[in-house]
């Protein structure tokens, strides 16, 4: 995590107030959200330069939804993402070539991924999962899952009383709840499931945050799975939106960000081998 690395920049001095959230982990959910976003450019930068095999398509301002959950996973969990969504691996501690790697490589079909979701669901099975409270996340975002195959995982997990967050990420388009997953089709149609689903507003990540902590807890106390379902709306900025929630609290600096925008872009550069 970012505040454990040696990389990190100096933080702004500040005193903790009466938040749930304390001002580090609130500066360290921004400075990894501005990771992800850099990484994220700098996948599509590579793409239309041609030095991918494939082709990254996945869209900016999934960081509120990703950083949200997975920042405080413990080492024994598992996070599953499809090739394109490499941001929650990130946050999980992927090397970033790595995940560079996997941003290159070729799609993957539509039974791949109802495979993948059979084998975690599978995992999540084993004894010794519940034994050391061990969760699994699993993200759906932009074209990763069929809703089909994901209403299907979501009764499996809820039937099963399994350790697992389902975390999907919806669009909202004027009066249309559009699923990314199955974007041409579905505009919004869901059936009910026996996985409990909790709605939040996918460009905030605090509220993400406080969500997936709970759900996470809940979990890993044997209380089954949690769907959290965020929706954001295009016409938003996920990064911004902490940015001005820091600004309030007086946590955030120009300098901070310059700082750590250079750091990481040193980072990013060994990575992908550039000068």
């Amino acid at each position: 995590m970012i505040a454990k690395s040696k990389e990190q920049p100096a933080a702004p001095a500040v005193q903790n107030g009466f938040s749930l959230i304390s001002n580090q982990k609130l500066l360290q959910i921004y400075s990894t959200m501005l990771q992800c976003r850099m990484i994220g450019e700098r996948a599509r930068l590579l793409s239309k330069q041609n030095k991918f095999s494939g082709k990254y398509d996945a869209p900016a301002g999934q960081e509120a939804a990703a950083v949200g959950v997975a920042i405080d996973l413990l080492p024994q969990d598992a996070v599953s993402a499809f090739f394109s969504d490499i941001i929650p691996l990130f946050v999980k501690r992927m090397s970033l070539k790595k995940l560079l790697g996997r941003a290159a490589g070729p799609a993957v079909t539509s039974l791949t991924r109802a495979a993948r979701l059979d084998h975690t669901l599978g995992a999540a099975m084993d004894p010794m999962a519940k034994s050391n409270s061990k969760i699994t996340v699993i993200f759906s975002s932009f074209k990763s899952t069929p809703l089909s195959f994901w209403q299907k995982a979501l009764n499996s997990a809820g039937d099963r009383n399994l350790p697992i967050l389902f975390v999907s990420l919806s669009t909202l388009r004027g009066d249309w709840l559009t699923y990314e997953s199955d974007a041409k089709s579905n505009h919004g149609k869901r059936k009910a499931c026996s996985c409990p689903t909790i709605t939040v507003d996918g460009n905030d990540a605090v509220a993400v945050y406080r969500v997936a902590t709970e759900s996470i807890a809940h979990a890993r106390k044997g209380d089954g799975p949690t769907h959290i379902e965020c929706i954001r709306s295009k016409d938003d900025d996920p990064l911004l939106n902490m940015e001005r929630y820091l600004i309030r609290k007086g946590l955030f600096s120009e300098k901070f960000k310059r700082q750590a925008i250079a750091r990481f872009s040193k980072r990013l550069d060994a990575a992908v081998d550039l000068p």
